[in-house]
């Protein structure tokens, strides 16, 4: 079995008025791609700061390949490549300048390191813009360039904070297909911070949750479901419906069942249905049968956006 390059155990964070981090455990194995999905203020910045020995724990302990941040932060920073979500490169350099600077701070011989510089820009997709000051890169080139800048020094595990934020779609498929390279091709244990939901669910191998400084669930997005689902199966169903129809038609529909199925809008003209089965023909014919017009159904079960959306709501006490 592979061992963990990150380990956290029992991980906490207090400041003066508020508990940041409460307790949390996860490990990410190599070419594994580890997802930490929250809201803002969820913990997962914190989270992040202590695996980088940026911040002390309060409690709790973290290796970081082996190492532990708190007392190494420089053997970590070795070993780990970090994108923040604003990267900061210098505009008045090339791209490729900005790398041979970062290769200069790493103490990496710039000779040997040229190649890798040019392989790397090629690999991101900016071989033909190397040679561009990133004052004109957009802000998709300038992640790509992140991606590219941190992994000059070959590292062991790669962490990233909100990576596609105010990319354009063309480009969130490009960083998207990069990370999934990162780790199931060069295996590197990559470690995600986000909130949003369905690029994290499109390559992360397993998610954390984040609510309130507490990772509430943790496995991959089909074992979250799985735990949640309790014989129970969740659909979205489209419909030109009021919410009083179509609950309407649910409960003449199926008198037997109408107690056990719940029906609550989601958007305009959409309706989260959980029914205690995963048979939803009765739902359909039910509706079919009031004149009511469905034009989609999509089974929510393993949908991250729905998982996220249940588990946070058994929290919805707790601030995040």
């Amino acid at each position: 079995m592979t061992t963990p390059v990150i380990e956290v155990e029992g991980l906490v964070k207090n400041y003066e008025d508020r508990v940041a981090v409460a307790g949390i455990d996860f490990t990410v194995s190599p070419g594994e791609i580890f997802g930490v999905l929250g809201p803002n203020g969820a913990g997962k910045t914190t989270t992040i700061l202590m695996l980088l020995g940026l911040t002390e724990p309060s409690e709790g302990t973290v290796r970081v390949c082996g190492l532990d941040p708190a007392y190494d932060a420089i053997g970590v920073k070795r070993r780990v490549g970090y994108l923040p979500d604003a990267v900061g490169f210098y505009d008045n350099l090339t791209g490729r300048q900005n790398m041979r600077y970062t290769a200069r701070l790493n103490e990496l011989d710039p000779d040997a390191v040229e190649d890798r510089i040019s392989e790397l820009l090629d690999e991101v997709g900016l071989a033909e813009a190397a040679d561009y000051l990133v004052g004109t890169y957009s802000r998709g080139m300038r992640q790509r360039l992140g991606v590219a800048d941190i992994l000059v020094k070959d590292p062991d595990v790669v962490i990233l904070d909100e990576p596609t934020t105010a990319i354009d779609p063309e480009g969130v498929v490009e960083i998207l297909a990069l990370i999934s390279r990162l780790a199931h091709r060069d295996g590197r244990a990559v470690l995600i911070s986000s909130h949003l939901l369905n690029q994290v669910q499109q390559v992360c191998d397993r998610v954390g949750i984040f609510v309130d400084g507490e990772i509430v669930a943790q496995g991959s997005p089909e074992e979250l479901a799985a735990s949640l689902s309790e014989g129970s199966s969740v659909y979205e169903f489209v419909v030109d419906a009021t919410e009083e129809q179509v609950r309407a038609a649910v409960i003449s529909g199926l008198p037997d069942l109408h107690e056990k199925i719940g029906v609550s809008a989601i958007g305009a003209g959409r309706w989260r249905v959980v029914l205690p089965e995963s048979d939803i023909s009765g739902v359909v014919k039910a509706l079919v049968e009031a004149d009511l017009s469905v034009r989609q159904i999509r089974d929510l079960g393993s949908n991250l956006d729905e998982i996220y959306r249940r588990y946070f709501h058994e929290h919805e006490g707790v601030s995040a």
